[in-house]
C-alpha cells in the first residue's frame, strides 16, 4: 500500500496556532512559577565550599625498614584507594564531630531540625503513611542514635575527590558558615594524619612487645638445639664427619673398581678353560693354535724358531741327503724345537689353571671387603644425617633468632619515630562567595522549565479537545463536503444576535460568509432539482436557527424563498420575529385548522416569507410522518424556488431524520471549537442511515481572528471575502 506524502507532511502551523492560542495562558503560568522561584531562593540559605588538598605520600620516611611489620606496600593502587576511602569513613567524620562539637554548632542543629519538620509536614499531608512505631530507648542509645545521625548529614556534605594521575587529593567541605567549612575541611586531614600517625604508633608498641617475647622463646630453642648437637659429637666420638665419610667413599669406590677388574680376568681365564677342556690337555698341537694360548710371548717366541729351524731344514734338505750331518743336526735342532713347544703349552696350560684359582681367592677377599665397606659406610652416613639434621636445626634457630633479634633491635630504636601517611601541600581558607544556590541560574531554569510545562499543558490540553478547531481537519473528519464558514459576531448577552445583522452595516463580512455559503451550496446543486433544505445540527447552541434564517436572507435575494420553524418543540423562529406565539404556523396547516395564507408571514425587510411553528403540538412527530405534511411540502414547492426547514437536532428527538426523508439536501451545522467531533460524526451517521440527502457541512462561529493569528487566514479567504472585521 502507498501511503500519501501529503499525510505524512507534519503541518507546523497547527503547532504554531495552538501556542499562539495559549501564548497568554502559558506567558502567566511561567511569570508565576518565576516569581515564585525568585521569592523562593532568596529564601534558601546560601552555601559555602572549602577545599583542602592533601599529598598521600608514597614513600613515608623511616629510620630503618620494617614494612613486613606494618603490612603496608605504598606502591600498589590500591593503597592509594583505601586511603581514599579512609578519608570517608564514618570513624574520621565521629572524630571530626566530636573534636569540633558539631553537635552543638548552629549550622548542623538548624539544618537537623528543619529536615525534621519537613518531614514531619509532608507525612502531615499523607495521611494514609503508615505511622512508625516509635522504640523507647535509653538515653546513651539516644545520644548514640543522634550521633551517627549527624555523622551521616556530616559525610553528605563532605566530599572526598582524588586528582587523577596525581597522589593528591581534595577534601572538601560544605556549610553556611564559610569559617567553619574551611574549618572542618582543614580538620579532616589533620585527623586522618593523626589517627595514623596513631596507628602507626600501636602497630609499633604491639610489635615490639611481640617480638620481644618471641625472642626469650627462641632463644631458649637455640640453646637447646646447640645442646643436642654437642651431645651426639660427643657419645659418636665426631671429630669431622664429613671427611671420615670422604674417606670411606673413596675406599668403597677403589674396592669396587678393583673387584671389577677381577671379575673380568677371571671370566677371561675361565673361557681359556673351557676351550682347553674342549680340545683335551693332549692335542698339544691343537692346544697350541688357541688364540688365548697362541697369543702368549713365550709361545711366539718358540713358533718363530720353529718357523726358522723348519725353513733351514728345507733349505738343507735340497742340499744334501738325509744322512747328511748337516741335515742329521737340523732335524734333531727341529726336534728339540718342538719339543720346547710342547712344553710350553704344557707350562701355559697349567698356569692358566692356578692363575684361575688365584683370582678366584682374590676376588672372594675384594667381595667381603667390600661388604665390610659398605656397612662402615652405612653406619657412617645415618651419623652424618643425624649430624647435618642437628647442625641445621641449629643454623636455623640461629638464622631465625638473629633476625627477630634484628628486629627488636629496629623497633627499639625507632619506637618513638613515626612518619605521617600525609601532608597538606594547601590549607582551606575562608570562602567569600557561596556556591549554591546559583539563583540566576535556577530562575532561568524555572522559566525556562514553566514555559515548557506551558507548552506540554497547552498541547495536551489541545489533544484532549477533539472539537473542530481547524478548517482543514472538518471534511476529513466527517468526510462531508465544507459548504463553509460563518465567523463569530462576538454581542453583548442581553442584546443577543440582531435579527438583520446580515443587512446591517457592520455585518458585511458576515453577510459576505452567507452568500458564500448559498454560492457554494448552488454550485454544489447544479445539476440536481433542490427545493426544500433541511438545517440542522446534532445538538442544541450550535446556531442552526441563526444560521437558517441568514441563509434564507441570502437566497431570498435572488429567489422566492420560504423559511419553515419545523422544531416543533422548541420553536424559535416566532420569538425571532417578534410573531406571537399564537401566530398560526406548520403544526396549523398540517391539521388543517388554518389555510395557507394564515400560516405565513412576509418579512418586509428581506422579502423572506416566513412559516412559524404555530400552535404547539402534544405529538410532532404523528404530524412530520403524515402524508399530509409530504403533501404541503409539494404545495409549497409550487410557490416558492427554495423551501428553507429548520429542525430540531438530530441527537435529541428524530424528527430531523423525518423531515430528511422529504427534503431534497441537508445542511450540517458544526459549532466551532465546541461540537465533539464523535458527536457530530454520530449525528451525520444517522443522517446517512435514513439516505438523507447531505449537501455539506457549514463551520459555524469561527473565530476568525485566533485563525489569522495561528496562520488560517488563508482557509478562512476561501470561504468568505470582505472588507471589515467581524464586530
Amino acid at each position: 500500500m502507498v501511503k500519501n506524502s501529503a499525510d505524512e507532511v507534519i503541518d507546523l502551523r497547527q503547532y504554531f496556532a495552538v501556542i499562539n492560542k495559549h501564548k497568554w495562558r502559558i506567558a502567566l503560568l511561567a511569570i508565576v512559577i518565576t516569581l515564585t522561584t525568585v521569592f523562593a531562593v532568596t529564601k534558601v540559605t546560601p552555601i559555602y565550599r572549602a577545599t583542602a588538598t592533601l599529598l598521600i605520600e608514597a614513600d613515608q620516611a623511616k629510620a630503618v625498614s620494617f614494612d613486613d611489620i606494618y603490612g603496608l606496600d605504598s606502591n600498589r593502587k590500591e593503597y592509594y584507594t583505601t586511603q581514599f576511602k579512609i578519608l570517608q569513613s564514618r570513624k574520621i567524620a565521629q572524630a571530626v564531630v566530636e573534636k569540633l562539637d558539631l553537635k552543638n554548632n548552629p549550622d548542623f542543629i538548624v539544618n537537623s531540625s528543619r529536615k525534621r519538620e519537613v518531614i514531619n509536614d509532608i507525612k502531615g499531608l499523607i495521611p494514609f503513611l503508615p505511622k512508625k512505631k516509635v522504640s523507647v530507648l535509653s538515653g546513651p542509645e539516644q545520644e548514640e542514635m543522634a550521633l551517627q545521625s549527624l555523622v551521616g548529614t556530616f559525610l553528605g556534605r563532605l566530599s572526598i575527590d582524588p586528582v587523577r594521575t596525581t597522589q593528591l587529593v581534595n577534601i572538601t567541605f560544605e556549610s553556611s558558615d564559610p569559617k567553619l567549612a574551611a574549618l572542618v575541611a582543614n580538620t579532616v586531614g589533620e585527623v586522618y594524619i593523626e589517627q595514623n600517625l596513631s596507628a602507626q604508633m600501636g602497630m609499633t608498641k604491639k610489635a615490639s612487645g611481640w617480638l620481644t617475647t618471641r625472642l626469650s622463646d627462641l632463644r631458649i630453642r637455640l640453646d637447646e638445639s646447640e645442646l643436642k648437637l654437642q651431645q651426639y659429637r660427643e657419645r659418636e666420638n665426631l671429630v669431622d664427619v664429613s671427611g671420615v665419610v670422604g674417606l670411606v667413599s673413596k675406599e668403597l669406590e677403589q674396592t669396587s673398581e678393583q673387584l671389577v677388574g677381577a671379575r673380568q680376568v677371571r671370566n677371561k681365564l675361565l673361557s681359556i678353560v673351557r676351550v682347553i677342556d674342549e680340545y683335551g690337555r693332549d692335542d698339544l698341537e691343537m692346544l697350541g693354535s688357541i688364540s688365548e694360548i697362541s697369543s702368549q710371548d713365550v709361545i711366539q717366541n718358540v713358533k718363530q724358531t720353529l718357523v726358522t729351524v723348519e725353513r733351514k731344514v728345507s733349505e738343507l734338505s735340497q742340499r744334501y741327503g738325509p744322512k747328511h750331518p748337516k741335515m742329521i743336526a737340523a732335524r734333531a735342532e727341529l726336534a728339540t724345537v718342538n719339543s720346547n713347544f710342547n712344553e710350553q703349552v704344557r707350562r701355559l696350560v697349567t698356569g692358566v689353571e692356578k692363575e684361575l684359582s688365584t683370582s678366584e681367592r682374590n676376588i672372594e677377599a675384594l667381595e667381603q671387603e667390600l661388604v665390610r665397606i659398605k656397612a662402615q659406610f652405612q653406619t657412617l652416613t645415618a651419623k652424618e644425617y643425624e649430624y647435618k639434621k642437628l647442625s641445621r636445626e641449629v643454623e636455623t634457630n640461629g638464622e631465625i633468632y638473629n633476625t627477630f633479634l634484628s628486629r627488636s633491635k629496629e623497633t627499639e630504636v625507632t619506637g618513638d619515630f613515626n612518619s605521617a601517611v600525609a601532608r597538606f601541600t594547601d590549607r582551606a581558607f575562608r570562602p567569600q562567595n557561596p556556591v549554591k544556590p546559583n539563583k540566576m541560574l535556577i530562575v532561568i531554569l524555572a522559566f525556562m522549565a514553566s514555559v515548557g510545562l506551558g507548552l506540554v499543558i497547552a498541547f495536551v490540553v489541545e489533544s484532549l479537545n477533539d472539537t473542530f478547531k481547524h478548517i482543514n481537519g472538518t471534511e476529513d473528519k466527517l468526510s462531508q463536503r465544507l459548504l463553509g464558514l460563518l465567523p463569530l459576531v462576538r454581542v453583548k448577552k442581553k442584546n443577543g444576535f440582531l435579527l438583520h445583522y446580515f443587512y446591517d452595516e457592520n455585518g458585511k463580512r458576515f453577510a459576505e460568509s452567507v452568500r458564500t455559503l448559498r454560492t457554494n451550496f448552488l454550485l454544489t446543486q447544479l445539476d440536481k432539482e433542490t427545493k426544500t433544505i433541511e438545517i440542522t445540527s446534532s445538538l442544541p447552541g450550535e446556531g442552526k436557527t441563526t444560521t437558517a434564517i441568514n441563509f434564507a436572507f441570502a437566497l431570498a435575494q435572488v429567489e422566492r424563498t420560504l423559511l419553515i420553524d419545523a422544531d416543533m418543540r422548541k420553536p424559535n423562529i416566532c420569538k425571532r420575529f417578534d410573531l406571537p406565539p399564537y401566530h398560526p404556523g406548520l403544526a396549523n396547516l398540517i391539521s388543517g385548522t388554518e389555510k395557507l395564507n394564515e400560516c405565513i408571514y412576509l418579512d418586509e425587510v428581506s422579502g423572506l416569507t416566513i412559516m412559524p411553528c404555530g400552535q404547539r403540538p402534544p405529538n410532532p412527530l404523528e404530524l412530520l410522518t403524515s402524508p399530509k405534511f409530504a403533501h404541503i411540502l409539494e404545495e409549497l414547492k409550487q410557490s416558492f424556488d427554495r423551501i428553507i426547514i429548520d429542525t430540531p437536532p438530530v441527537q435529541v428527538v428524530s424528527d430531523s431524520l423525518i423531515i430528511a426523508k422529504q427534503a431534497d439536501a441537508v445542511i450540517f451545522i458544526v459549532k466551532s471549537n465546541d461540537t465533539r467531533v464523535g458527536v457530530a460524526q454520530n449525528g451525520i451517521g444517522k443522517l446517512v442511515r435514513v439516505n438523507a440527502k447531505i449537501a455539506g457541512v457549514v463551520l459555524n462561529q469561527v473565530d476568525t481572528k485566533k485563525m489569522s493569528d495561528s496562520g488560517y487566514q488563508g482557509y478562512y479567504n476561501d470561504y468568505s471575502y470582505g472588507d471589515e472585521a467581524s464586530s
